[in-house]
């Protein structure tokens, strides 16, 4: 009966090598984001009966804004490849260029109670008459790119950038540098009609 006992032990033993040595070592995975491919750099000119013109890149494109209160010469400038659009509202200056600003700073300041920093560059470019701020918002904001420009007499220009996704300041902020620099160049090459 000992011997029985120690055959049955031997062969239990066994067994649960034999299911140990089977099952998988698991290990969590990492923590990543997905990759992103960058398209290249390439500009082409926004010329339509808008009262300004500018470049945008070309693997953007620009669509009226149909929302409900829309108003004349609002676009948006989709980025499909970046999940990302940027909102473009445009009005006519009218001795209410204060009201504008001051609606712009109230818009950007509502992202405080997510954003960890606020930085204001200041736009100014004697040559095109076009003078603004850009906002830089640090954090997981809802949006961390906004600015506006005007003529500080007719015209007044502002844009605000938004991604198709749960905001994450660590996965965006390479997209949010590239798109950076179309806004940029958007700013740089902005001329009033």
């Amino acid at each position: 009966m000992n011997r029985r006992k120690g055959i049955v032990v031997i062969f239990l033993l066994a067994m649960t090598g034999a299911f140990i040595s089977c099952q998988e070592n698991y290990t969590p995975k990492a923590k990543g984001y997905v990759r992103v491919k960058y398209p290249v750099k390439a500009y082409r000119e926004f010329d339509t009966n808008a009262p300004f013109t500018f470049e945008y890149p070309e693997y953007a494109h620009i669509v009226p804004d149909t929302a409900e209160n829309a108003e004349p010469f609002w676009y948006n400038m989709v980025f499909p490849s970046l999940n990302a659009t940027i909102y473009l509202s445009y009005k006519p200056v009218h001795n209410n260029l204060q009201d504008f600003i001051e609606d712009s700073r109230t818009l950007v300041y509502k992202h405080t109670i997510k954003a960890e920093a606020i930085n204001e560059s200041l736009i100014r470019n004697d040559s095109s008459d076009v003078y603004g701020i850009l906002y830089d918002l640090k954090g997981n904001t809802a949006s961390s790119l906004q600015f506006f420009v005007t003529d500080s007499t007719k015209h007044f220009l502002r844009g605000s950038l938004y991604f198709n996704s749960e905001p994450n300041k660590d996965s965006l902020a390479p997209v949010i540098s590239f798109i950076r620099k179309d806004v940029t160049r958007m700013i740089n090459t902005l001329h009033w009609k």
